[in-house]
């Protein structure tokens, strides 16, 4: 038998790879959102968002 045969340090970290904290993670949502400033194409941008939870909510 090869020294590889049960001897697999390599691959060791990858089942336990560091998890993000949930106070770093965000939302992937813009916090700076003005309804007076936006335009019409940001309007239907938070429209298409807006549909795009909806169904992603209804999948799980």
């Amino acid at each position: 038998m090869g020294r590889a045969h049960k001897q697999k340090a390599r691959d060791k970290n990858k089942a336990k790879l560091p998890q993000v904290p949930k106070n770093l993670k965000s939302d992937g949502k813009s916090i700076e959102f003005s309804r007076e400033l936006a335009d019409k194409d940001d309007l239907q941008a938070l429209a298409r968002s807006a549909a795009a939870d909806k169904r992603q909510q209804k999948r799980t």
